[in-house]
């Protein structure tokens, strides 16, 4: 079996995770048993998933959503104490990384969506702050914006919502998972033809129309799935442990 602490001590310095400045703490945030033989990881460290981990017997659980968020109520009460009463309860770990997940090159959330999307990673971008999350690069073959929507809901098995932002085709396009709808500026500045992201927020349908992007919320789950899953594999792998990704559906 691994110690606890050697799989959090390796998981840091694989997602670099203290060059981050983040909204919440990553690596551990609850602490089980000693011994990790199971490990289960999911998006969102949500009740549904702990219950699912608590019945699977893991003995930890690694997410990209986990707790203590910066300006969150610190009192643990109501959903947040039933949530940590059983992970407490059944002596599980709640491990989380939040951007050091978003930006790793290789298990990262934007190299697997890349991955999955058969997108080809040129470069980096930030949206003139914190660090480069987004990414950029060449379609392989140029495609209408409502061809590239196909594509996107049959690779994500979710239709994202298009706005447009012209009757241009698609040549080189970015994307940056979750709630990154504010890089559509960057991607705008970049000279890029369409922008993926999550979420969309009310002001993203005038700055795509105004700037001539095309703009593509393809759900912050949706594109969220595979960074820790990947993560999970990896850590599998490396030390011979038994791992399972559990996906809750979540519509946005």
């Amino acid at each position: 079996m691994l110690d606890l602490h050697e799989l959090i001590a390796y998981s840091d310095g694989l997602l670099n995770s203290a060059a981050f400045v983040d909204y919440c703490p990553n690596g551990l945030q609850v602490e089980g048993r000693r011994e990790v033989r199971r490990l289960m990881s999911g998006v969102t460290a949500s009740q549904a998933l702990v219950d699912a981990a608590v019945a699977a017997g893991a003995d930890a659980l690694l997410v990209h959503h986990g707790y203590f968020w910066k300006g969150e109520d610190a009192r643990i009460t109501g959903m947040q104490r039933r949530r940590l009463a059983a992970l407490l309860a059944a002596d599980i770990s709640l491990i989380a990384y939040h951007l050091p997940l978003d930006a790793h090159p290789e298990l990262g959330n934007n190299a697997q969506l890349a991955r999955v999307l058969g997108l080809p990673v040129e470069g980096w971008f930030g949206a003139g702050r914190g660090p480069e999350l987004a990414c950029h690069g060449r379609l392989p073959v140029v495609r209408a914006a409502t061809d590239l929507a196909a594509d996107i809901s049959t690779a994500l098995g979710r239709a994202p919502q298009l706005i447009t932002g012209g009757d241009h085709v698609v040549r080189r396009v970015g994307w940056c998972t979750g709630a990154a709808q504010s890089y559509i500026g960057a991607a705008a500045t970049l000279g890029l033809d369409a922008f993926i992201s999550g979420e969309i927020s009310e002001q993203t349908v005038h700055v795509a129309r105004e700037c001539g992007i095309h703009f593509f919320a393809a759900g912050h789950h949706a594109t969220e799935r595979f960074g820790v899953q990947a993560l999970g594999e990896h850590l599998a792998a490396r030390f011979d442990l038994e791992h399972t990704f559990v996906d809750i559906a979540n519509p946005v």
